[in-house]
């Protein structure tokens, strides 16, 4: 193996050259791209919702279909990234770019299953389903923000290896 080769074996950041090149071809980056901001707009949106109720005592309904609404949309973005891990890292979970947002999505995804659980078997009553909205949604922002940082350091640090190699 020549010496370029092994060089671009060495993950820049999240992704070997080899991973890159994957991520920049696979739709699923595209479909990552479009819903993620897309989840982000519907949580702000049920979040005020949520608030809404919780100040006003009145919207529960509302209030409700929109977490339904975010939860499917987080079933849809939890598959299609598992998806896209897989074009990617090959394997579906757990890469070790992202093993420990996975690992924290984990937890998401389990308290928002919690939610619709305790919604369509009774065992909560409305105030209490809306604080486990709350405690699910504010999961969501922290896996959010570990994310955003972690795609953000790693644009930073390749910039700075690209000034560095030229």
């Amino acid at each position: 193996m020549s010496n370029r080769a092994q060089f671009d074996q060495i993950p820049l950041g999240l992704y070997t050259a080899e991973e890159r090149a994957r991520r920049d071809t696979t739709i699923w980056t595209t479909v990552q791209g479009v819903l993620a901001p897309l989840q982000f707009i519907i949580f702000v949106i049920s979040l005020g919702l949520v608030i809404r109720y919780l100040v006003n005592g009145t919207g529960y309904d509302v209030a409700t279909w929109s977490i339904i609404f975010k939860t499917i949309v987080l079933y849809v973005i939890m598959i299609t990234g598992a998806i896209w891990e897989k074009n990617v890292f090959g394997q579906y979970l757990l890469a070790p770019a992202f093993f420990w947002e996975d690992i924290f999505s984990f937890l998401v995804i389990g308290l928002h299953t919690g939610y619709l659980w305790a919604l369509f078997t009774g065992a909560l009553t409305p105030n209490q389903l809306i604080w486990l909205a709350l405690v699910a949604y504010a999961s969501y922002l922290i896996n959010a923000v570990q994310f955003v940082l972690k795609l953000r350091a790693a644009r930073l640090q390749r910039a700075t290896f690209s000034e560095v190699r030229v």
